[in-house]
């Protein structure tokens, strides 16, 4: 990414509020957060009516990416462009002109613009790596260098204030933590990789679950660390189903909640987008036609279960307290 369209997702980060959007370029934005490697939709919340025009644009310099045509019954994506960082990604629903990107990276985070005939309505997409650890243990947050060089310059913030909680300056020969910002939330907890410049967190606790960024020299990455402060333990007969409690009485409209199975998310939900989402085709297809949502509170039940099913079940909640489940299948 170059660095006038970094310093403008940085911007966007920085403006970014929790009832779910920001104004960019005159327009209120909403936000939505997007797990790197998975796929995300930018809903507009219509059905297209048989005259309908839909143009998607993406970034600071309006790139077309997709259209639709009702009219002409034309659907058309233009995933080569920007050097290709679209291809063979981008999806169009013909039925209400959402957006959805598959196999997300960094590169797709930024701003979209949707102009419906002579209405426009704009997203912000935030792409972040997720990490999740038990209370308690140690996690490693990678920086993906194998080496740094001589004049890199590392810093790790924290949190929506982006605090500096961590820094190195190999020209300088400097490696600094900065444990005793934040209450002290993070005090003797924190190591640097000289190395590398990944950041490991010791003896992690919930209080440690937010938003991390890393910027190397101009190049920045964003990633979400869940703290998991409970296991519970649910035993079914096989054949019956089993419901995961989220223990929240109704969802707030700025949350997100993923459901992942082994590291695969399985259920997503997305309130402000009114969007409810189970991926029941992954792994083989083991939970197609088995998983339902509540609406109301997030839970998730899995409806006639075999031995496929047991296994550990994450709850993540942003913002939170995740929870993790240990599902036996008898």
């Amino acid at each position: 990414m170059n660095k006038m369209f970094l310093k403008f997702v940085l911007l966007c980060l920085c403006l970014w509020r929790l009832d779910g959007g920001v104004e960019v370029y005159g327009f209120w934005s909403e936000s939505v957060i997007g797990m790197e490697g998975y796929s995300v939709s930018l809903n507009p919340d219509t059905e297209m009516k048989d005259e309908d025009v839909i143009l998607w644009r993406f970034g600071y310099e309006n790139t077309f990416i997709a259209e639709i045509n009702k009219r002409a019954n034309r659907i058309t994506v233009y995933d080569d462009v920007l050097d290709g960082r679209f291809r063979d990604r981008l999806k169009l629903d013909n039925q209400t002109g959402s957006l959805t990107i598959t196999n997300t990276t960094t590169e797709h985070a930024g701003y979209y613009l949707l102009k419906i005939n002579s209405e426009i309505k704009s997203f912000i997409l935030h792409v972040f790596i997720l990490v999740s650890v038990m209370e308690g243990d140690s996690i490693v947050i990678y920086s993906d260098l194998t080496e740094m060089k001589d004049d890199d310059e590392i810093q790790w913030t924290f949190g929506d204030k982006m605090t500096l909680i961590a820094e190195i300056n190999k020209r300088a020969d400097r490696i600094t933590v900065y444990d005793d910002v934040l209450d002290g939330r993070f005090r003797d907890r924190l190591k640097l990789d000289n190395q590398t410049g990944s950041l490991t967190i010791r003896n992690t606790t919930t209080e440690h679950t937010g938003y991390y960024m890393l910027e190397i020299n101009s190049e920045r990455k964003f990633f979400i660390l869940t703290v998991i402060d409970e296991v519970k333990s649910v035993s079914v007969m096989e054949g019956d189903s089993v419901s995961l409690n989220s223990d929240l009485s109704e969802i707030k409209r700025h949350d997100q909640m993923l459901w992942r199975f082994k590291n695969t998310i399985i259920a997503e939900i997305y309130k402000w987008g009114n969007r409810f989402t189970v991926y029941d085709d992954v792994l083989d297809g083991r939970f197609r036609d088995r998983l339902k949502l509540d609406n109301q509170t997030g839970s998730l039940t899995i409806t006639n279960t075999t031995t496929e099913h047991a296994g550990d079940y994450e709850l993540l909640k942003f913002p939170g307290r995740s929870k993790s489940f240990r599902v036996s299948v008898n």
